[in-house]
């Protein structure tokens, strides 16, 4: 469909008009002109919904007013803010780009979209929502919110997760900004999108673009934005042995390239599908602790991540003599210690419900 010049116009003027009159969405980082506030919430609000960000936002710029403090932070300080936020590679990044802008940039982020890109964890939406909100820079941002947006106002049925989508949303969304006041069009169009335009359940009569929405005239907006491709997700099963020794529980940190790296769980057994107590006993990574204890059953949890479907069971075996167990790479730590220490979500809910810390 050719999308015309006054379509394209009245989309432009009224989403500007709505944000100036009737936007009324408020979160702290609106309106933020520091560069290193707006890239903190783009970072934490990557894969997150705005209200469940919202309290990691306000903590970590207590913690760390400025990039310089975060850059001084703890690695394990700043893991356990982020704890269970999920995606903690973004921390990782994060910590990383915050060391590059305080030392080698002194201070100071690039302000242009292509020396943002440059930084670690900044991809193409994050550069041009900070080169936007920032520094005004005429940069179009294009997230979910976006393409949903787009795609029902146009009508546009391009998978927005093919490469020809992204191209085609990209370049649309740029055609549209309104360079004179970027950060206003770009903050009003993804809050349209959170507010209105919302996945399920569109509050159409609301909406200023209403008249010229083709994909609301089609009765398409059920339909769209088209994704060609459906994640397919595949569950893992973690057995979680909680090694006790009078007050002391043992715990690693998961150094390797897996999900929840840097973050520390109790000794681990995976398998290939669920084990009850007799199974485990039995699997060969158990039989290495060589225990006298018998293993007590104390729970589940599960976990539900982009890909994956995380189902973590819970045993208990007291321990005799801590030094006599050949264990790597983890520590004896006081119980009442835990809750110095960053863990998965999933753990951290279970070691509430069993009052551990």
């Amino acid at each position: 469909m050719r999308k015309n010049d006054t379509k394209k116009q009245y989309f432009t003027s009224r989403l500007v008009d709505w944000h100036h009159t009737a936007n009324d969405r408020s979160l702290p980082w609106k309106q933020e002109k520091d560069p290193y506030k707006i890239w903190l919430s783009e970072i934490i609000l990557q894969q997150t919904r705005a209200q469940q960000g919202l309290p990691y936002y306000l903590k970590f710029t207590e913690a760390y007013p400025t990039v310089k403090a975060l850059a001084k932070a703890k690695d394990e300080d700043a893991f356990r803010l982020w704890q269970g936020l999920g995606y903690y590679n973004r921390c990782k990044n994060m910590l990383a780009t915050a060391r590059i802008i305080a030392g080698e940039l002194k201070g100071k982020f690039p302000g242009t979209y292509e020396g943002l890109l440059q930084l670690k964890g900044i991809g193409p939406y994050t550069a041009a929502a900070i080169a936007s909100f920032a520094f005004g820079g005429p940069n179009a941002v294009v997230d979910g919110n976006v393409y949903r947006v787009l795609s029902r106002y146009f009508a546009v049925d391009t998978a927005i997760d093919s490469t020809e989508g992204k191209k085609e949303f990209a370049t649309l969304a740029q055609e549209l900004l309104y360079e004179q006041d970027s950060a206003a069009y770009n903050q009003a169009i993804m809050d349209l999108g959170a507010t209105v335009c919302t996945p399920a359940n569109p509050k159409c009569s609301e909406c200023p673009l209403l008249k010229q929405c083709t994909g609301y005239k089609q009765e398409l907006t059920a339909l769209l934005p088209v994704k060609a491709k459906k994640t397919a997700v595949t569950t893992r099963y973690f057995h979680y042995i909680l090694l006790t020794d009078g007050d002391k529980l043992w715990i690693r940190k998961r150094t390797e390239s897996d999900i929840w790296q840097n973050l520390h769980e109790p000794y681990l057994v995976e398998h290939t599908e669920a084990l009850d107590i007799q199974a485990l006993a039995a699997h060969p990574s158990y039989k290495a602790l060589k225990l006298k204890t018998a293993l007590q059953y104390e729970g589940q949890q599960k976990q539900r991540l982009t890909h994956r479907l995380i189902e973590s069971r819970f045993f208990n075996a007291g321990v005799d003599k801590a030094s006599e167990l050949k264990l790597e790479g983890g520590e004896w730590v006081p119980i009442k210690a835990l809750k110095n220490y960053g863990f998965p979500k999933t753990i951290v809910s279970f070691l509430e419900k069993k009052l551990y810390f």
